[in-house]
Protein backbone atom coordinates (compact mmCIF):
# COMPACT_ATOMS: atom_id res chain seq x y z
CA UNK A 1 0.00 0.00 0.00
CA UNK A 2 2.59 2.69 1.34
CA UNK A 3 4.72 1.26 -2.47
CA UNK A 4 1.80 2.13 -4.48
CA UNK A 5 0.92 5.41 -2.63
CA UNK A 6 4.92 6.74 -3.33
CA UNK A 7 4.58 5.17 -7.04
CA UNK A 8 1.60 7.48 -7.46
CA UNK A 9 3.15 10.68 -6.72
CA UNK A 10 0.42 12.12 -4.49
CA UNK A 11 0.47 15.60 -4.18
CA UNK A 12 -0.85 17.82 -1.36
CA UNK A 13 -4.17 20.04 -2.51
CA UNK A 14 -5.43 23.38 -0.80
CA UNK A 15 -8.57 24.96 -1.47
CA UNK A 16 -9.09 28.38 -3.81
CA UNK A 17 -11.59 31.29 -2.77
CA UNK A 18 -13.27 33.57 -4.74
CA UNK A 19 -13.38 36.74 -3.35
CA UNK A 20 -15.36 40.16 -4.34
CA UNK A 21 -13.90 43.00 -2.19
CA UNK A 22 -15.19 46.59 -2.28
CA UNK A 23 -13.23 49.24 -0.94
CA UNK A 24 -12.93 53.35 -1.16
CA UNK A 25 -11.19 54.11 -4.27
CA UNK A 26 -7.85 55.51 -2.21
CA UNK A 27 -7.61 51.77 -0.52
CA UNK A 28 -7.28 50.04 -4.11
CA UNK A 29 -3.44 49.99 -4.37
CA UNK A 30 -3.39 48.71 -0.32
CA UNK A 31 -5.84 46.15 -1.32
CA UNK A 32 -3.80 44.78 -4.10
CA UNK A 33 -0.66 45.21 -2.61
CA UNK A 34 -2.01 43.23 0.30
CA UNK A 35 -3.19 40.28 -1.89
CA UNK A 36 -0.20 40.09 -3.44
CA UNK A 37 1.53 39.03 -0.87
CA UNK A 38 -1.02 36.62 -0.02
CA UNK A 39 -0.39 34.54 -2.96
CA UNK A 40 -3.54 36.03 -4.26
CA UNK A 41 -4.00 35.97 -8.44
CA UNK A 42 -6.19 39.31 -9.12
CA UNK A 43 -9.01 39.00 -11.78
CA UNK A 44 -10.49 42.11 -12.28
CA UNK A 45 -11.92 45.67 -10.80
CA UNK A 46 -14.57 47.36 -11.11
CA UNK A 47 -14.97 51.08 -10.26
CA UNK A 48 -18.04 52.23 -9.24
CA UNK A 49 -18.05 55.92 -8.03
CA UNK A 50 -16.26 56.66 -5.05
CA UNK A 51 -16.12 52.52 -4.48
CA UNK A 52 -14.06 49.87 -6.67
CA UNK A 53 -14.62 46.23 -6.81
CA UNK A 54 -12.25 43.62 -7.16
CA UNK A 55 -12.27 39.87 -7.93
CA UNK A 56 -9.76 37.88 -7.11
CA UNK A 57 -8.90 34.10 -6.15
CA UNK A 58 -6.83 33.56 -3.14
CA UNK A 59 -5.74 30.18 -1.00
CA UNK A 60 -8.37 29.53 2.04
CA UNK A 61 -5.06 29.22 4.45
CA UNK A 62 -3.75 33.10 3.07
CA UNK A 63 -7.37 34.76 3.81
CA UNK A 64 -8.87 32.98 6.71
CA UNK A 65 -8.26 36.16 9.19
CA UNK A 66 -8.76 38.37 5.72
CA UNK A 67 -11.38 40.39 7.63
CA UNK A 68 -9.07 42.15 10.45
CA UNK A 69 -6.68 42.99 7.70
CA UNK A 70 -9.16 44.61 5.05
CA UNK A 71 -10.70 46.83 7.92
CA UNK A 72 -7.74 47.74 9.33
CA UNK A 73 -6.65 48.88 5.67
CA UNK A 74 -10.09 50.83 5.02
CA UNK A 75 -10.79 51.92 8.46
CA UNK A 76 -13.69 49.67 8.57
CA UNK A 77 -14.92 51.00 4.88
CA UNK A 78 -14.42 48.22 2.74
CA UNK A 79 -16.48 44.49 2.83
CA UNK A 80 -15.76 41.20 0.79
CA UNK A 81 -17.65 38.04 -0.12
CA UNK A 82 -15.87 34.67 -0.40
CA UNK A 83 -16.78 30.86 -1.65
CA UNK A 84 -15.05 28.17 -2.64
CA UNK A 85 -13.95 27.76 -5.72
CA UNK A 86 -11.25 25.02 -6.67
CA UNK A 87 -8.29 23.22 -5.40
CA UNK A 88 -4.82 23.49 -6.44
CA UNK A 89 -1.42 22.09 -5.95
CA UNK A 90 0.42 23.29 -2.73
CA UNK A 91 3.49 24.96 -3.79
CA UNK A 92 6.85 22.92 -3.53
CA UNK A 93 8.53 24.94 -1.30
CA UNK A 94 5.11 25.33 1.02
CA UNK A 95 3.70 21.25 0.23
CA UNK A 96 7.80 20.47 1.91
CA UNK A 97 7.09 22.85 5.24
CA UNK A 98 4.02 20.88 5.58
CA UNK A 99 5.10 17.76 5.16
CA UNK A 100 8.03 18.13 7.61
CA UNK A 101 5.54 19.60 9.92
CA UNK A 102 3.69 15.95 9.90
CA UNK A 103 6.15 13.84 10.16
CA UNK A 104 7.59 15.95 13.47
CA UNK A 105 3.71 15.37 14.87
CA UNK A 106 3.72 12.01 13.76
CA UNK A 107 7.32 11.25 15.92
CA UNK A 108 6.26 13.18 18.92
CA UNK A 109 2.59 11.06 19.22
CA UNK A 110 5.41 7.95 19.21
CA UNK A 111 7.53 8.98 21.96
Amino acid sequence: MQKGAQDAQPCLLEPIMNMQITVPEGNTGDIISDLNGKRARVLGMTPSGTMTTIDAQAPMAEVQRYAADMRSMTQGRGFFTMSQSHYEEVPAHLAQKVIENANKEREAARA
